[in-house]
């Protein structure tokens, strides 16, 4: 069973004291904790049968033995606090306490309730509760803290918070200047002394400081710390021999286990190229499933790339070692030398496709629609002031204080993606930065006043603020379809035809006028022109009910040839074939179970895989070919830190046998980093300064030499220390997608960018 444990990080959200002394595991759909001390296993019961374990709380289960004894002094400590508040809520009265009643602090708190739909929350939010009286006396239901001076004090049992209400649990300090932790002042100290420890470990080997983002991080700690004073740290042989050893067979498991899902979903083989910067290619190899992505291997691409037969021969390889019937498609970039091989590949193995990086072509969209003058110059008015604001930590500061320490920038996929979210990021913060520089401190702050401060002026011009405006309307829409193609958290393949449909429905609807939006059309269709010859991506719109059933006659009719075209390449059995074209009539007509109220109600709850997966037994043949294809991703690039993955080191090495070693040390690094994926990961910084982010801001936070020179304008031990939202707001692409599909004009202009000859040399050299 432990073997199917997956380690889970703790999160800042896991408040109670006792999650720091159990391991956190993933079995299935459950969690389960294992104490630190005893080793016991809890597969119930919540946190708080743990923390009663630990305690030593008789009646309640088992007690641990081995606990240290100041360990179960302080649990006993918090829940006898707990009982005690439990008890005093009963008792106690609807009037609001008085400020009096407060512990005292140094200096202000202010505390915000954190707003889930966008992210950030304005300082004018009537959320916001500051240390006043009369804003308290106003807000009966709003928990508050209050505990006795010598309590607080000395740390005794009456250390722990008194909140009343039902509230104060989401409020998170905000720009706290000075406040007195609620925690016992030696565990305090101790915390800190290790943690100084740490930073100067990771400091002395040059490691990133997103080391500690690591979701084996703080399962390390814990781990050392079961072990207790004296336990001795692994040699540098330990590393190199039986925990390497160790690792690669644990991975090495882990992608077998995946070889089950490969054959009953299908799989994506993904291509990366990666150019480090003294020229070396490297080309990684993974493999993607709904269930996960795998790295397989990486190889010296300085060869292979120069040559269109070497290149074939790998990508043959990789689909053999794979299991070609579990292949569906083979996901590359789109260069002259991919695609000769990808046409090859399709000619040796006619059960599968090669199909271009669905996020590199609309990643150039993006990027074509930022070298228009008028937008480019927009770009660059917005880059000046936010060089100006993080080159200048008073201003950083002054900033923070009004947007309540949200950034104006906003990283994404690339330096195309990055501008244009940038802005979108900038507009959401409109108010806030217009009430900055017509405020008082920015009138009193002296670079208000300088040749270098005037880019501020921008943001009270109605002109820039209208071109920002519209340059999100054109380009927020081709960013979600990024999204949507590079989603972690669903594939890609039955959603990203209706995101340009939708993407070119936008900026018909803004612009009105054709000869305005036929423009951005074309750059549009240009681009997709890669795409439009492969049939899977139209397949899968066809194939998801979400979708499907809000399409026209019309339409329908133009989708299922690439429906039959699927069919005839990805299902080689002819009676097969000729099952699933049967079983399409109750799909199209929604005759048998497809029209019962729970499915049409699923179409829009659940993924389009596991619809049919749910409610496609009656039609099982069409139901398997519908997985295959709908279980696919669009992109070849995966969000992992590649850049600190140093492949290139295994080529550099002259020795066979360190070179096989350094091969089996990036294979355990990229997986253990895949595994990191996922919304609140934690793989990802989220400060804008931090040098990883540096090739997709660079445009947007390098400073010029003025600010270099500036005196004491770049003093980072100046900055003021805010609180970031670590959990990114939960928004759905996809909701509004399946609203209808009946501009046939969408689809006319396609057909003149082709006819008009706006051939990308990909698609004239592979399917003509």
């Amino acid at each position: 069973m432990d073997a199917e444990l997956e380690p889970v990080a703790l999160t800042p959200q896991k408040q109670d004291n006792a999650w720091k002394h159990c391991e956190i595991y993933k079995y299935g759909d459950r969690l389960q904790m294992r104490c630190l001390y005893c080793r016991k296993m809890f597969k119930g019961g919540g946190i708080t049968r743990v923390k009663e374990h630990l305690a030593g709380k008789k009646g309640q289960g088992t007690i641990c033995d081995q606990v240290p004894e100041d360990v179960r002094l302080f649990l006993q400590q918090c829940i006898d606090g707990t009982v005690r508040r439990q008890r005093k809520r009963h008792k106690s009265s609807s009037e609001p306490l008085s400020v009096a009643s407060l512990p005292p602090i140094e200096g202000d708190m202010m505390v915000v309730q954190p707003d889930v739909n966008d992210g950030f929350k304005s300082p004018g939010s009537s959320d916001v509760v500051v240390q006043n009286e009369s804003l308290l006396s106003g807000r009966t239901k709003q928990r508050t803290y209050r505990s006795k001076k010598n309590a607080f004090e000395n740390g005794s049992a009456s250390n722990n918070v008194d909140l009343i209400g039902r509230d104060m649990d989401n409020l998170i300090p905000v720009a706290i200047s000075s406040v007195k932790n609620i925690v016992h002042p030696s565990f305090r100290d101790r915390e800190n002394t290790i943690h100084m420890a740490i930073g100067r470990f990771l400091f002395g080997i040059g490691a990133d400081f997103d080391a500690v983002n690591s979701v084996n991080f703080q399962p390390m700690i814990d781990a050392i710390a079961s072990g207790g004073f004296g336990v001795s740290a692994p040699t540098h042989d330990d590393l190199r021999g039986w925990i390497l050893k160790n690792c690669v067979e644990e991975m090495a498991k882990e992608i077998d286990e995946c070889k089950a899902m490969w054959k009953r979903t299908g799989c994506s083989i993904l291509v990366e190229e990666l150019n480090s910067d003294k020229g070396f290619k490297v080309l990684n190899f993974l493999v993607y499933c709904p269930e996960k992505v795998v790295f397989l291997k990486s190889v010296d691409a300085s060869e292979v790339l120069s040559s269109a037969d070497k290149l074939f021969e790998l990508l043959s390889e990789l689909v053999e070692e794979v299991g070609s019937t579990n292949v569906v498609q083979v996901i590359t970039k789109c260069d002259d030398y991919y695609v000769d091989a990808g046409k090859r590949l399709m000619l040796v193995y006619p059960s599968l496709y090669w199909v271009p990086c669905a996020a590199h072509c609309i990643d150039q969209m993006l990027e074509e629609f930022g070298k228009l003058g008028w937008i480019s110059e927009t770009i660059e008015q917005a880059q000046a002031i936010t060089r100006f604001v993080y080159n200048h930590s008073g201003v950083l500061n002054l900033m923070w204080k009004f947007t309540s320490g949200n950034d104006i920038l906003l990283p994404a996929f690339s330096s195309s993606a990055t501008n244009f979210a940038t802005l979108g990021r900038i507009a959401e913060l409109k108010t806030n930065l217009q009430a900055m520089v017509t405020s008082a401190e920015w009138n009193e702050c002296s670079y208000s006043e300088e040749p270098s401060g005037l880019v501020m002026n921008a943001l009270t011009d109605e002109a820039f603020w209208k071109a920002v405006a519209l340059v999100n309307h054109l380009t927020s829409p081709l960013l979600r379809a990024l999204r949507i193609v590079c989603s972690e958290k669903r594939p890609a393949m039955g959603y990203v035809y209706a995101a340009l449909y939708r993407a070119k429905d936008a900026i018909k609807t803004h612009l009105v006028n054709r000869e305005d939006y036929i423009i951005y059309w074309k750059i549009i269709d240009r681009w997709w022109e890669q795409q439009q010859h492969i049939p899977l991506l139209a397949a899968g719109f066809f194939l998801n009910p979400k979708l499907f059933y809000n399409t026209n006659e019309e339409m329908r009719s133009e989708l299922i040839l690439s429906v039959l075209d699927c069919i005839e390449r990805l299902v080689p059995d002819d009676k097969i074939q000729d099952k699933i074209i049967k079983e399409l009539t109750s799909y199209k007509t929604a005759g048998g179970v497809f029209g019962r109220n729970l499915a049409i109600r699923a179409r829009d709850t659940m993924l389009p895989a596991e619809w049919w997966s749910t409610y496609g037994e009656s039609c099982l043949n069409l139901s398997r070919f519908a997985i295959r294809i709908l279980s696919q991703t669009c992109s070849s690039s995966v969000s992992c830190r590649r850049n600190q993955i140093p492949v290139e080191h295994i080529y550099q090495s002259k020795n066979s046998i360190e070179q096989k070693r350094l091969s089996d040390l990036v294979f355990v690094q990229y997986n253990m980093r895949l595994r990191q994926l996922g919304p609140g990961s934690g793989d990802d910084t989220l400060d804008p300064l931090s040098h990883n982010r540096i090739d997709v801001l660079k445009e947007w936070v390098s400073g010029d030499q003025a600010c270099v020179e500036g005196n004491g304008s770049a003093d980072w031990k100046s900055l003021e220390s805010i609180h970031r939202n670590q959990v990114a707001p939960i928004i759905d692409d996809t909701e509004d997608l399946g609203s209808g599909f009946d501009d046939i004009e969408i689809f006319k202009v396609e057909k003149e960018v082709r006819d008009e000859g706006y051939y990308t040399n990909t698609s004239e050299k592979l399917f003509t």
